[in-house]
């Protein structure tokens, strides 16, 4: 997503070029699947910013481009990049974090107390780890904000230490694997073809 609220379609086909390049040389995904945010799936759905998006990324040969993805399958797994302008991002972001903190909070609820639960517990700990790494906001840090002529993380407003700790971290990882730099270099090959197209 970007971090503009109000956006031309042009932006959001940039948006997608970005999160392809990002995805492929840093991420490792060999064929990313790009998905537009929309309210169905049908190429005539949404307002004008959808509907002209969607055909901007259909005619975008460098945009692996496999149309429009809904709010039910933001956390499906079936895209890798999925683009939205900023004000939408924002809401779906903050919506997302409050399910992993509801999720969090189910569990320390469920969980049966006393002897019982101190060994369940024990015995799920690993697995309860693995759970909050993936959906605790704080355990992530941030966000990569692309399109920048440097590296920038967004955090979350009320970000404590071990949030801000994993913002540097994915800073420093960002720097390692010389985002800025790949991220350039694709872009300039893949959407400044020279007067003959190549």
């Amino acid at each position: 997503m970007g971090a503009n609220v109000d956006c031309r379609p042009k932006f959001l086909e940039q948006f997608a070029v970005m999160g392809t390049i990002y995805s492929r040389y840093v991420l490792g995904v060999d064929d990313p699947k790009v998905g537009l945010l929309n309210i169905g799936e049908e190429p005539s759905k949404g307002n004008d910013l959808s509907v002209a998006a969607h055909q901007l990324l259909t005619d975008n040969a460098v945009v692996p481009f496999v149309g429009n993805a809904e709010g039910r399958d933001v956390l499906s797994g079936q895209f890798d990049v999925i683009v939205c302008d900023g004000f939408v991002g924002n809401v779906l972001l903050k919506f997302a974090e409050a399910v992993g903190e509801a999720v969090l909070q189910i569990l320390r609820e469920e969980l049966p107390q006393g002897v019982r639960g101190k060994v369940g517990t024990l015995v799920l700990k690993n697995n309860l780890r693995r759970v909050k790494q993936r959906v605790d906001h704080a355990e992530h840090g941030g966000a990569l904000l692309l399109g920048v002529a440097g590296i920038a993380v967004i955090s979350h407003g009320s970000s404590q230490a071990p949030s801000v700790f994993n913002a540097i971290r994915l800073a420093k990882e960002a720097v390692d694997h010389q985002v800025l730099e790949r991220i350039r270099a694709q872009y300039q090959r893949v959407a400044m073809p020279t007067v003959d197209g190549k």
